[in-house]
Formats: C-alpha cells, structure tokens, sequence
C-alpha cells in the first residue's frame, strides 16, 4: 500500500500536481500555510523527530467534500469568508433562546458553547479531509451503505445496531483519529521503542511498538487492530490490521456519509505522522479494504499543536445511559404500537 508524502522535498512537488490537475491555487501557497521552511525539526533524545505534546484536529472542514465543491483546496480569502460565517452562526446560536418542548424543558446543546468542535476550516485550506480519490469522497460499496442504512433504521431494537460509539467500545483505527463535537485532542508520548497515542474521546490509548517483528496471530482480531511503526525519514509511519468486523471506520455526526460504514478483517490502515512545523503535524492515512470499498482512499488533515488545552477524563461507560435509554424507548413505543392496533 502506498501513502502519500507531505514533506519539504517531495510534498510540493506532489501537491504541485494535485492542484494542477483539480485547478486549486497555486501548490506553493497551499504547502506555505503549513510548512515552515526555516523550521528545524526538534529530536528525542533517541534522535528521532520528536512529535509530543498535545495536538488537536477541531474543524468545521467536512471528512468528505460536498457535492457542490469542485475544488480541492480554498483560497485565502475564502478560507477568512467561511471562518467568519462560522462565527456569525454561532453567535447567533449563543443568543437565540432555549428551545422548549410542550412540557417547558430543554432540549440540545443550544449554544455553541456546549460543544467545541471548531470554529475555523484546516489550515491547509483543503474543502474536505479525503484527498483521493479526486472527487474527495469514499468509494463505498453499496451493500456498506445499505448496512449503515440498516442499523440507523433500526437502532431501537438490538445494542448492536447502536454505534460503537454510544456503546463506549472504540471509535477504532482511523475513525479515532477523525474529528467530532467535542474532545479533539491527542497526546503523543514516545520511548525508543514505542510511540503512544492518547485520545481523550473514549481516552482509549494506542501503544504502537517501534518495531519490525511479526503481527500477532491473524485469528486474533481487535477493536483497534494490530499496529506496527517505523520511521520513514522524518516521518513516523504507522501499519495497522487484524481488525474484526464489529467496528464502523467512523462513528461521529462530523463523519457524515462514512458514519456507520463497517469494517471487516480485510481492513488494513497506513498512517502517516509528519510534523513540518513548530505547530503542525500532517498526518495521513489510507484505508484499504476490499470488502467494503472499490478502491483505497486517502484521508490527510493537519494535527495543530495545543499546549494548553487540559484533557479531561472521558468517563463512557461509567456515565453512559444511552444503550438502555434507547432500547428501553423503543420498548415502549413497540408496546404503545401494539395498544393501538388492538
């Protein structure tokens, strides 16, 4: 499996291309939202480039570009345009009163503040988190999306329709990795032999072995996988698989149409962690799996450094009513149904 390459050499030339061919603007205004080319990469004590710290992925760019946008990248001004709509929306939002139901309570986060899932689209200007295919959108077979359909239609009656999400299992690998409303943040730790990987939605922490020995067994699936890491140059590239088939690739609202899509053992993941600034780590990702999509597809979006953002404990299952919330309604819903056709 190939994944592309963001770097100071060959990631211009590469974007250079890309813009070429969608018509975007000009590639060096692209890479210079991102890389700084006086930037000298910081090094562990090991000497490998050292990505630690706290990093974070809120946007309101879309994981896949919207069917009336050609283009792969904003101009500037568009990009101010867009963040300043944003701005005028949440505003208004803040001062619109609670809504009420007919009992008088409220319901929703109805201020902007109760989330934090961003204010701004990535700094790389991209219309959408999927680079390739073209289009920016998954090519996901029909029977993935029909599934997805499914299980929403029908999340009342069995938990396993419900997301993997709402159950407190794992957002899985690369969907934890993918922006949500809130709880955008990751901290990086490495030793010389591991890297690790802290997500404070779910706070599930990936432990990725800096090592070429062999995956475990393949009769041993995992909600996450399998992973492996290497350094590729300045970039620490990541392999993932042993996947099972109970995992969905995304799991948020902010995923869109690949919400619910599920994953099978085919399921194999290249991730690509690559830091070209003081601020700014580019990670990329392609996902193969034959069962489920007619091609790989790549994803890439810019990890912004956040050193004084504070992670909170994300404490799922010891809070979570939403499995015996929902299944308990439909029970009573089915129950009135049954009542009334009588």
């Amino acid at each position: 499996m190939q994944i592309p390459t963001i770097s100071r050499t060959f990631g211009v030339a590469a974007l250079a291309l890309t813009c070429a061919l969608v018509g975007a603007p000009s590639a060096d205004a692209q890479v210079e939202r991102v890389i700084d080319p006086n930037w000298t990469t910081p090094r562990t004590a090991d000497g490998h480039p050292d990505l630690q710290g706290i990093w974070g992925n809120k946007t309101i760019t879309p994981i896949e570009r919207p069917a009336n946008e050609s283009r792969a990248f904003l101009s500037d001004e568009e990009m101010a345009a867009r963040n300043q709509q944003r701005a005028v929306r949440s505003a208004a939002q803040d001062a619109a009163p609670a809504q009420r139901t007919e009992a008088g309570t409220s319901v929703g986060g109805y201020g902007s503040y109760w989330l934090d899932g961003g204010d701004t689209v990535l700094s790389t200007g991209q219309t959408s988190f999927v680079i390739d295919p073209p289009d920016g959108r998954a090519p996901i077979k029909q029977w993935a999306l029909d599934t997805k359909a499914y299980n929403l239609a029908n999340e009342g009656d069995h938990y396993q329709h419900l997301s993997v999400w709402d159950r407190c299992l794992s957002r899985g690998v690369p969907g934890s990795m993918l922006p949500a409303g809130y709880n955008n943040a990751y901290r990086i730790a490495q030793t010389p032999d591991h890297v690790v990987i802290y997500h404070e939605m779910i706070h599930d922490a990936r432990i990725i072995p800096l090592s070429d020995a062999p995956f475990v067994d393949g009769r041993i699936r995992q909600w996450m996988g399998d992973s492996r890491a290497h350094w590729d140059g300045d970039a620490l590239v990541v392999e993932t698989k042993n996947f099972h088939n109970r995992g969905w690739i995304a799991s948020s609202m902010a995923g869109g149409r690949i919400k619910g899509i599920p994953t099978s053992p085919a399921l194999h993941v290249m991730e690509r962690f690559e830091r070209v600034s003081e601020t700014t780590i580019m990670w990329t990702v392609t996902i193969e799996d034959p069962n489920v999509y007619t091609a790989p597809w790549t994803i890439q979006m810019p990890l912004t450094a956040e050193p004084g953002y504070q992670m909170f404990e994300y404490a799922c299952h010891e809070g979570n009513h939403a499995v015996p919330g929902t299944l308990s309604g439909q029970r009573f819903l089915d129950a009135a149904a049954e009542t009334d056709g009588q």
